[in-house]
């Protein structure tokens, strides 16, 4: 299942990639000029944005395996038909219908985790699933553009297209839909109990949340008035955006996420640009080049968070928020030096370790979010978050590419993308600061939605797994349509 995930994030990352390795044989046979292509990028992040919302409350309230499968079949029809398509108009035509298809991936993916793996290795899980995502862009760009070049432009796409509904079929095949509710249920209003215990309200094969587990034993209490009481069910995408973005922690989450998204957006667009510049590097040379850092960025996805899962059990429950702000600052320290190297190895050591701890801080703060948010609003909060972070990958190529051209001058571009990447370098190493502000509230939070899980879960009606059938119909566990009030208290915990 792990795969199945990561090959989702994989095509879909993918395809962005593919777009950049084929853009100059697609523009000659289609005789479009940059800003058309480009085009390609906005219109489906556009697109996405819009649709994160629907995907996100479709997430929470129909059978998200299907709708999986439904969504990569979506985008894959639309690869193929991008790869036959005879003129422009057609194949940005095919990019509308693939950024609606893609915008749903990242909230199912999410809340599929939540449930199918255990709450104590999800950062581990995480970053597994993440890998996809680099793996993805990584070979899109060093062999989407030998494709085009010994075939043509529409290969790429009708290559990923194919793999694109053969993927679909195998998660339809293979994936189970999971029990709603977490894959460990704890009953925060039943008294705090040692970690590892379990009661009857547990499900028998489920291994405790050990976050959860210690932060209740040691008595931290929820925040009464942000207890989630209605039910999610009936709650629209709005009141539910509202409520998960009054929660503390996920706001400073979310703001994190969109900063590291941001400069690793600018840093994907404009590094072999940065490299061929500064250092008069063949194009060869430089996608050799690439290499060393991608390696970097994937090792720091999976060590990020199989170090994080480690912490957590060693009892040090702010862990998931400590990591990525220690990963965030370290990573704009070490790029400092890659920026100002004059010799390419000693720039590319200093980029590959700056990659790692970049990509080292995704993995925990998936996990932290789906750890303060209530398991029934895990798809539309991650939709919130999916619409913020395309904003921020939107946004950093021109920012970038802005303040580049700026501060060029007579130096030439080279030097206005080396001041550019230094200047945002600020922003980054202020994530790191952010993040540990949010120490202070997360453990409270953490308590606050566990509270709020109280009661019964809502199952679907595809076979679950670990399904148990006295637990099915969280309606009759519920009171009046609202969810059971726990003890409030409302001390705060720093």
């Amino acid at each position: 299942m792990i795969i199945l995930l990561a090959m989702v994030l994989a095509l879909n990352s993918a395809d962005s990639g593919t777009i950049g390795a084929v853009g100059a044989p697609l523009e000659a046979d289609l005789g479009i000029s940059h800003a058309q292509l480009g085009l390609f990028a906005t219109v489906s992040s556009g697109v996405g944005a819009v649709a994160a919302p629907v995907a996100g409350v479709l997430a929470d309230r129909t059978v998200r395996v299907r709708l999986l499968v439904v969504t990569i079949a979506v985008w894959g029809v639309s690869m193929v038909v991008g790869g036959l398509a005879p003129n422009y108009t057609a194949l940005l035509l095919s990019r509308i219908a693939l950024g609606a298809a893609v915008a749903a991936a990242g909230p199912i993916v999410a809340s599929l985790i939540g449930d199918l793996f255990q709450p104590g290795e999800r950062a581990k899980i995480f970053g597994w699933v993440l890998t996809g995502e680099l793996v993805g862009a990584g070979l899109a760009l060093l062999i989407g553009g030998d494709i085009a070049a010994w075939l043509t432009w529409r290969a790429p796409f009708l290559g990923l297209g194919v793999i694109s509904l053969g993927l679909a079929a195998a998660i339809w095949k293979l994936m189970p839909e999971p029990r709603r509710g977490g894959a460990s249920r704890l009953a925060p209003a039943a008294g705090l109990r040692p970690a590892g215990t379990r009661d009857a309200g547990d499900r028998p094969g489920d291994a405790s949340d050990p976050t959860r587990e210690r932060i209740l034993h040691e008595g931290v209490p929820p925040e009464s008035d942000r207890i989630l009481r209605r039910d999610p069910d009936r709650m629209s995408f709005w009141q539910a955006a509202r409520f998960v973005l009054g929660i503390r922690t996920v706001r400073t989450l979310i703001i994190a996420t969109a900063v590291g998204y941001f400069f690793f957006a600018g840093l994907r667009t404009f590094a072999l640009i940065f490299a061929l510049d500064r250092f008069g590097l063949s194009q060869g040379l430089v996608s050799l080049v690439v290499i060393p850092i991608g390696i970097g960025a994937v090792a720091g996805t999976v060590f990020g968070g199989r170090l994080t899962d480690r912490e957590v059990r060693r009892g040090h429950t702010r862990a998931r928020i400590t990591v990525p702000a220690v990963a965030y600052s370290a990573a704009a320290l070490l790029f400092l030096p890659g920026l100002v190297a004059a010799d390419i190895w000693i720039s590319v050591a200093f980029f590959t370790l700056g990659a790692l701890f970049l990509a080292g801080a995704n993995p925990p703060l998936g996990a932290a979010r789906l750890d303060i948010v209530p398991a029934a609003l895990w798809g539309r909060a991650e939709s919130v978050r999916t619409v913020l972070q395309l904003a921020a990958e939107a946004a950093g190529p021109i920012a970038f590419g802005f303040t580049a051209d700026e501060l060029g001058g007579a130096g030439g571009r080279g030097a206005g993308l080396r001041e550019a990447f230094l200047i945002m370098l600020v922003p980054l190493l202020l994530n790191g600061l952010l993040l540990l502000r949010a120490r202070h509230t997360y453990r409270t939070d953490v308590a606050t939605a566990a509270a709020g899980r109280k009661g019964g879960q809502r199952t679907d009606q595809r076979p679950s797994v670990s399904a148990d059938p006295s637990r099915s119909n969280p309606a009759a566990n519920r009171s009046g349509g609202r969810w059971p009030n726990p003890t409030r208290n409302t001390r705060s915990d720093s």
